[in-house]
């Protein structure tokens, strides 16, 4: 049956547009059949119709950076790819927006307008090979979000396609836009479940004059939720505010400042007098790479820990949300869940209560502290989601305790794929 279907695609998109799998090709360890690698839009969507037509498990992938996060996917048959759709429609520079196909990936977009002095104001990882589409997907972004906000504050327009085969846009190419259902925002974080993000349409921003970054010193996790509280008060216009945690040091704080020398000097002096207590010292822009370093490389063995580990110990790295105001709290329950179980831990948060958690350690004791993470976190309002888990690891829901939202979200879901069969398993609930 398959291979009938593989000749239906071929004849559709062409022999060169069509491929086998190979184990490389796998999604947390459930393999594929085949490869599709559509030209065009209307390709893609036709593509996808054809898979809804023939009841195939479709897998939606632009570079494969973040093809692990989720729950393992209850069935796989077709890898869509978006490589092809990788260029860069339209600039309108003079309203500072840019159209772009998914496949492009986040260098190339940002290579073409600086061109231009601008930008697309965000961090996500590896940016050299993660595509539009699959940051739109995941909602990966960094310590920018505290002074540009999220992707769904950033995009303006969306193209997605359907399991019917078709092709739905919304939003437009300008920055006020208010009509019409908000298809850009509901895309953005669905993990590809609702539709394939064909092309998007971003806001951006001027590219900084210059840029500055700062790192201080603080004791102890106390110290550290003071002086991210005083700079978050203060009159500062920082554009980034990041918190190192790590069980065998003092935590640090990292601050980013963006515009003329004669303003980035005035920053400095107003910083250095809010934090007489600590120390304070000029950084590398480096700093700003901590968040990927938690990281083993994308596509590498799975459950290695690599970089700074001495031993070959399985690793987790896991997105936690928190208030603000919890930041001390939460470092002392890793600290808690981390040092009961035998485990090495490093944290990194951001002053909007975002953060990431990397434990390495025997599979189980991982398993164990996660357990007890999870549930404290959620009794105060907070999240944790597993995006990297080691080989072998126990069952482990990626995403936790569903809010409110579920029965609304399973709507959605009804209504744009009715046969499941966009990323089956692998979002909340099994969505």
């Amino acid at each position: 049956m398959l291979n009938e279907t593989e000749n239906l695609f071929r004849g559709l998109l062409g022999s060169e547009a069509v491929h086998r799998t190979s184990p490389a090709d796998a999604v947390s360890a459930v393999q594929p059949q085949f490869i599709v690698e559509p030209a065009t839009e209307q390709q893609l969507a036709a593509a996808l119709r054809l898979a809804h037509e023939s009841k195939l498990a479709v897998i939606p992938r632009g570079g494969g950076t973040k093809l692990s996060w989720g729950n393992p996917p209850s069935r796989a048959d077709l890898l869509l790819s978006t490589a092809r759709l990788n260029r860069v429609l339209e600039h309108a520079w003079a309203d500072l927006t840019v159209t772009i196909g998914a496949g492009c990936t986040i260098q190339t977009l940002q290579q073409t307008l600086a061109q231009h002095g601008q930008r697309l104001a965000l961090d996500p990882l590896w940016p050299e090979k993660a595509t539009v589409g699959g940051i739109l997907s995941t909602n990966d972004s960094g310590a920018l979000r505290l002074r540009f906000g999220a992707l769904r504050d950033l995009i303006i327009g969306v193209t997605i396609a359907l399991p019917d085969g078709t092709l739905a846009s919304s939003g437009g190419k300008v920055v006020k836009n208010v009509a019409g259902y908000d298809l850009p925002k509901l895309a953005t974080g669905a993990l590809g479940t609702l539709g394939v993000i064909t092309r998007a349409v971003f806001r951006l921003h001027p590219l900084p004059r210059n840029t500055r970054s700062f790192s201080v010193s603080a004791g102890h996790p106390d110290q550290a939720q003071k002086l991210v509280l005083a700079i978050q008060d203060s009159k500062l216009a920082h554009v980034a505010l990041q918190i190192h945690f790590r069980a065998e040091t003092p935590p640090s704080l990292d601050v980013l400042f963006e515009g003329p020398e004669a303003g980035l000097d005035a920053q400095a002096t107003q910083l250095r007098s809010l934090c007489q207590s600590a120390g304070i010292s000029e950084a590398s822009p480096n700093v700003w790479n901590a968040r990927q370093n938690l990281w083993p490389p994308p596509n590498s063995a799975a459950g290695v820990a690599l970089g700074d580990s001495p031993e070959a110990f399985p690793l987790a790295i896991a997105k936690i949300s928190i208030l603000p105001a919890d930041l001390a709290g939460t470092i002392a329950l890793i600290r808690r869940a981390a040092d009961s179980s035998h485990l090495r831990w490093k944290s990194l948060l951001y002053a909007t209560g975002l953060g990431w958690l990397r434990l390495e350690g025997p599979a189980e004791n991982v398993h164990h502290a996660l357990i007890s993470l999870r549930r404290n976190l959620e009794k105060s309002g907070g999240s944790l989601a597993l995006l990297h888990r080691p080989a072998a690891f126990p069952a482990f829901d990626a995403w936790g305790t569903p809010a409110d939202s579920l029965p609304l979200m399973q709507a959605v879901k009804r209504q744009l794929d009715p046969s499941h069969i966009l990323n089956p398993g692998r979002f909340l609930s099994g969505l």
